[in-house]
């Protein structure tokens, strides 16, 4: 169980750092923004889902491991649903309505460091592997 755990553990985190700092700039780089913005915007509900699944996957795992990695990744998972459900819905909303940029920035800006945070947390988790 261990070797399992900890592939689900590094694949999450693989796909999150793929995902943010390949495949965001790499799209932002090769299409006009508005187009790119609509393709990630599209695109983050399957990074959810990967971040949300993969996370309560590996938290199960890791009960039988490490309980107190099992803890990081369910936080990881949790903070997944708070982003997926809660906060890009407001995202969105306020991208959508004019006058409401300063909203949708706070926003943005709350839901990159939440992205950092489920980083911070999954290096913690491999990190007890070593």
């Amino acid at each position: 169980m261990t070797v399992a755990s900890l592939l689900a553990t590094s694949t999450v985190f693989g796909g999150m750092v793929l995902f943010s700092f390949g495949f965001a700039a790499f799209i932002f780089a090769y299409l006009e923004p508005r187009v790119a913005g609509s393709l990630i915007r599209s695109a983050f509900h399957w990074y959810y889902t990967f971040v949300l699944v993969g996370s309560a996957i590996a938290a199960f795992m890791l009960i039988f491991v490490d309980t107190f990695s099992a803890q990081l990744l369910l936080l990881t998972a949790l903070f997944g649903i708070l982003s997926q459900f809660i906060l890009m819905p407001r995202i969105n909303m306020a991208r959508d309505t004019e006058g409401k940029e300063a909203l949708f920035s706070r926003l943005h800006r709350t839901s990159v460091l939440i992205n950092f945070a489920q980083l911070a947390l999954l290096v913690w988790a491999l990190i007890r592997f070593v």
